[in-house]
């Protein structure tokens, strides 16, 4: 079985992993959640991060022929379509994307965005397999953070987006619309289900405390042994209670408002004004006495 050659790009001012995955002997290579760097204060975005990852793909002499994204981000805009441009790479997602594109469809008042996910060129089902040159990949529906959270796994490696994080940081938050404590407990009880030795690879780290470095790689033997929020001793209604509590004192993700707008287009900006300038809306809420 040939074996994935696994690159980790980390992006501080999002705390965001992107990774390269590649069938070194094929030559074929896939980018799994990248990363659009993007000013909120000024508006200008660029492709400095991506560029990163694609240099190192031509250097190596691997073809990017995917972008695979585990769910909708919140907290970064993504960067699949520079990649899909630059490379001609199909992008795909979990099919409950479209779950997503209906929530919030009404919330920025989107009439152009079609809600059928037809903005993604594969939309992935719970257990579907392809292939990144020989390498294998299954798809893993593990909802909870959003309705559409997926995560990929490759041999002995499994890409879990958000919803595990470090041991010594705990889990994703579950309060976003279409979230649920509960269902993300048993989708992460899915993840640990699998054999310890497997390598679970985090989109996120913010560095817990105690900790100099950042990290992104772990076991499903260190998650069940000493995971903060789900080792084996925690219960469904345990994690449920913690969750719910710690969720409500969450501040909102910087970048929110238009990572959602843009993620659920896979990436893709509104059209263009007659300027030829793409905007992005800000819902205004009055808040009450």
């Amino acid at each position: 079985m040939t074996t994935p050659h696994i690159e980790a790009f980390f992006d501080e001012p999002t705390n965001t992993v992107s990774y390269l995955v590649a069938d070194p002997v094929q030559g074929v290579a896939a980018v799994i959640d990248p990363v659009l760097d993007f000013d909120l204060a000024s508006g200008e975005a660029d492709n400095r991060s991506t560029e990163r990852i694609l240099a190192h793909a031509e250097k190596q002499g691997w073809r990017i022929e995917m972008v695979l994204e585990t769910h909708a981000h919140a907290d970064h805009l993504s960067a699949a379509p520079f990649i899909k441009a630059k490379t001609g790479a199909w992008i795909g997602i979990g099919a409950h994307i479209r779950d997503v594109q209906r929530i919030f469809r009404p919330v920025f008042a989107m009439t152009d965005l079609k809600t059928d996910g037809s903005d993604f060129d594969r939309l992935f089902e719970d257990g579907e397999r392809f292939a990144i040159g020989n390498l294998s990949v299954e798809v893993m529906h593990v909802p909870g953070h959003t309705p559409a959270d997926i995560a990929y796994r490759i041999g002995d490696a499994v890409f879990v987006g958000d919803t595990l994080f470090m041991p010594d940081y705990g889990t994703a938050r579950a309060d976003f619309p279409g979230g649920d404590a509960r269902t993300l407990y048993r989708s992460i009880h899915r993840l640990l289900a699998l054999p310890d030795e497997t390598r679970l690879f985090m989109c996120h780290d913010y560095m817990a405390p105690g900790r100099d470095d950042y990290r992104w790689e772990s076991t499903v033997g260190e998650q069940r042994r000493a995971s903060v929020h789900v080792n084996e001793g925690v219960s469904e209604d345990d994690f449920v209670a913690m969750r719910e509590v710690r969720d409500a004192g969450l501040a909102v993700p910087r970048l929110l408002l238009p990572s959602i707008q843009v993620n659920v287009r896979a990436g893709r900006f509104p059209v263009a004004e007659a300027n030829g300038v793409s905007y992005l809306r800000i819902p205004v809420k009055w808040r009450t006495a």
